[in-house]
């Protein structure tokens, strides 16, 4: 599950990259680029429903959709092996460290929701927000250029 979790979070970072040369994630096979394009739209989706079910009391539902952010949505199912190495082999540490920190933090929104700990629903739900602002920041500002300059690298956004 570790694995899973792990890889999963790897992907997510990996999308977030293309804009880094040095990453090496513009030399992605198409057909991994599709399959991490379609990760970014269904954990856009999952994080902006999180909210509304959050702010109704539908604590099940937030955990469900966590639970999901935690294992990926499309790449778990779908990615070959030697897309899984191609993965590995092109991505930098720093990914795999914010890859790891998102699932982690996917991980306790879900348990904490599960657990019906409404105030710390809201602290995980930020720190996903959190990483992906910094993933954007870091590594996507050609998508998102009004994050240009505002490297969160290893700080919170707050």
């Amino acid at each position: 599950m570790k694995k899973i979790r792990n890889f999963s979070l790897i992907t997510m970072l990996a999308f977030c990259s293309f804009a880094k040369a040095e990453s090496g994630i513009e030399s992605l096979s198409p057909e991994l680029r599709t399959l991490l394009g379609k990760e970014m739209v269904a954990l856009q989706t999952g994080m902006q429903s999180i909210l509304p079910a959050y702010v109704s009391g539908d604590l099940a539902a937030v955990a469900e959709t966590a639970r999901k952010i935690e294992n990926s949505f499309i790449l778990k199912q779908q990615i070959t092996k030697a897309q899984k190495q191609e993965l590995g082999s092109k991505l930098p540490k720093a990914f795999i460290r914010m890859d790891k920190q998102f699932h982690e933090n996917a991980a306790m929104l879900s348990h904490v929701a599960e657990q019906q700990h409404t105030e710390l629903v809201g602290f995980y739900y930020s720190r996903l927000i959190e990483a992906c602002m910094a993933c954007h920041a870091e590594y996507a500002t050609h998508r998102f250029p009004k994050l240009e300059g505002k490297s969160t690298h290893g700080k919170h956004l707050h």
